[in-house]
């Protein structure tokens, strides 16, 4: 393989990283918002407080699907995620 096709792969990935770190940011800044911890938002959303902390750390990358979940749970729209998403990514 080239090095620049390994680094352009790398740089992607750096990116998906990046990506998912700033929304696990987001969620737990919600969540602490609301005042509840990772197991009671996983409780009420359907999901083990272990994947809760996964998604906040970076680690996973949540669905759409449970995206919508998680923001009802937290009683915020799921736009207000992304666009807080988009507001961090951008700084």
């Amino acid at each position: 393989m080239r090095e620049s096709t390994r680094q352009s792969r790398r740089s992607g990935a750096d990116d998906a990283s990046a990506f998912e770190r700033a929304f696990g940011r987001i969620l737990q800044e919600a969540r602490i918002e609301r005042k509840i911890s990772q197991e009671q938002l996983g409780f009420e959303a359907g999901y083990h407080r272990t994947y809760i902390s996964l998604i906040e750390r970076g680690l996973k990358n949540p669905s759409l699907k449970t995206v919508f979940q998680l923001a009802q749970t937290l009683n915020i729209p799921a736009s207000e995620l992304v666009r807080r998403l988009e507001v961090k990514l951008k700084s």
